[in-house]
């Protein structure tokens, strides 16, 4: 049985091709942050609620939710050689937007990225 983390990482690789057609390295990003963003909700959160991938003409947006109230914190200053806190490192260097709203079942950490092009109709 495939993972969450597995599960997510082909909802949203099948999700981008349906939409877009996108740049390859556009695609391993979105698929590289959707990963991330699972893993944390795993990790940290009591596991994974919602996956929700939003585009518009404008901008992807990833959503993933999770049980935890308590908001992520970048780790500050990020330091490579120490263990642990790179996962929201790495989604603030690739994603255009990100940020963690509180709600009454936990918490969605979201994460936009402008679109380099239009939906497919």
């Amino acid at each position: 049985m495939p993972t969450p983390v597995a599960r997510a990482r082909a909802c949203a690789t099948e999700a981008l091709a349906d939409w877009y057609a996108p740049a390859p390295e556009f695609a391993a990003d979105v698929v590289l942050v959707v990963a991330e963003l699972v893993a944390n909700a795993m990790l940290h959160g009591d596991g994974p609620l919602e996956l929700v991938l939003d585009v518009t003409q404008a901008r992807l947006r990833v959503e993933v939710s999770d049980r935890s109230p308590t908001l992520p914190e970048l780790r500050r200053p990020h330091v490579p050689a120490v263990p642990g806190g790179h996962g929201l490192f790495i989604v603030e260097r690739i994603a255009d937007r990100w940020g963690a709203e509180p709600h009454a079942r936990g918490k969605s950490i979201w994460v936009e990225f402008d679109a380099p092009g239009l939906p497919r109709a």
